[in-house]
């Protein structure tokens, strides 16, 4: 038979044992593309792996960051308020200082005087409420605490006291707000 009667017909015992031949031979090829499809297949997923575990790995240290920056943001402000309340009750002694001037004042109206008073007790209480105390004047000459504008020489009082005070000094804890102006005993 030769190749034409072959192909006509396809039944034929010789065209049955080409294609038996020709089939494993495909299944090789087949077999083949697979073992390299698997092994590239493999490959992408372990980059895709690598890939997944730098995105996690950055992912964490974004958080950890973000963590540090909000404690350091907490820590900074707990830092940053003893100033600022210092920074504004310094502002505001000026006005004490006024009120306690004008309740030395002569008044004749009571109503009035009643009136400052109230308002003077009220912005102790405030100050009080912030944590400031007001520095002691009595007894010993302290640097830390106090401003020696005058020297004396009073009998009455031993070296180094205080005799007069000029202007109230006000502390936050140990913080200075204003330093006590006062007069010492030589």
């Amino acid at each position: 038979m030769d190749k034409s009667e072959k192909k006509a017909n396809p039944n034929s015992v010789d065209n049955v044992k080409e294609a038996e031949e020709v089939l494993p031979a495909e299944e090789q090829d087949e077999n083949e593309v697979s073992v390299i499809e698997g092994e590239s297949s493999t490959q992408e997923s372990k980059s895709k792996q690598n890939e997944i575990e730098m995105l996690k790995d950055q992912i964490l240290r974004t958080m950890a960051e973000y963590d540090n920056f909000r404690k350091r943001i907490a820590r900074e402000r707990i830092e940053l308020e003893p100033d600022i309340t210092a920074k504004v009750i310094t502002e505001f002694l000026p006005v004490l200082d006024n009120l306690e001037r004008a309740l030395q004042a002569e008044c004749a109206d009571a109503n009035y005087k009643k009136g400052i008073e109230m308002i003077h007790s009220s912005f102790l209480e405030t100050l009080k409420k912030l944590g400031t105390e007001e520095i002691d004047t009595t007894g010993e000459f302290n640097p830390v605490y106090h401003q020696a504008v005058q020297k004396v020489n009073d009998e009455n009082f031993d070296s180094g006291k205080i005799t007069q005070t000029f202007q109230k000094g006000y502390k936050i804890g140990e913080k200075i707000i204003r330093f006590a102006m006062v007069a010492v005993n030589e």
